[in-house]
C-alpha cells in the first residue's frame, strides 16, 4: 500500500497522487527491481487501460521527485526501485541474472580511493557490477558427470 508520506511529498510539490501514480508506485514497491514493461504488466492487473507511455512519464516524474530511482542492470531497459530504501550496489549474475543488493559500505574503500586520487565523488545508486553469483560459481566448478574427475 502506498504510504501517506508519498502522498504528502507529492502534495508539497504541487502534484496529486493520481490513481496511475499510485499504481506505478505500488508496482515498483511490490516488484523491487522492475523494468517499465514489468511495471506495466503489474499495473494492468488493476487498470487495463494504462499504456507504456503513461508508465514512462510517471516514472520520470517520480524520479524527479526522488520517490523512485533507477539502475542499469544489463543492456535492456533500466530497472526501478523505491528511492527511500537504503542505497545499495547491484551485483548481477551473468549466468542466472540474480540481482544481489550489497550495502554501499562494501564499496567505501573504492569510493575513498576515487575521492582522494581524483577528487571524484561517486554516485553508486545507479551502479551494477556484473559477475557470477556463488551458486553459479559452484555449479561451474563442479566436475562434469563422466569427465573422469
Amino acid at each position: 500500500m502506498v504510504s501517506s508520506d508519498w502522498q504528502s511529498d507529492l502534495r508539497k510539490r504541487g502534484y496529486r497522487l493520481t490513481p496511475q501514480r499510485q499504481l506505478v508506485l505500488e508496482a515498483v514497491d511490490k516488484l523491487e527491481h522492475a523494468t517499465p514493461d514489468d511495471i506495466l504488466t503489474e499495473v494492468r492487473k488493476t487498470a487495463g487501460g494504462v499504456n507504456i507511455s503513461t508508465v514512462y512519464r510517471t516514472l520520470e516524474l517520480l524520479e524527479e521527485l526522488s520517490l523512485v530511482s533507477h539502475a542499469h542492470l544489463g543492456h535492456g531497459a533500466p530497472t526501478y526501485h523505491l528511492a527511500d530504501r537504503h542505497h545499495h550496489i547491484h551485483l548481477v549474475c551473468r549466468d542466472c541474472t540474480e540481482v544481489i543488493e550489497a550495502d554501499l559500505a562494501v564499496a567505501e574503500p573504492f569510493t575513498t580511493t576515487l575521492r582522494e586520487t581524483f577528487g571524484f565523488d561517486t554516485d553508486l545508486k545507479h551502479f551494477a557490477i556484473f559477475g557470477r553469483c556463488a551458486a553459479c560459481t559452484a555449479k561451474c566448478a563442479a566436475p562434469k558427470p563422466g569427465s573422469g574427475a
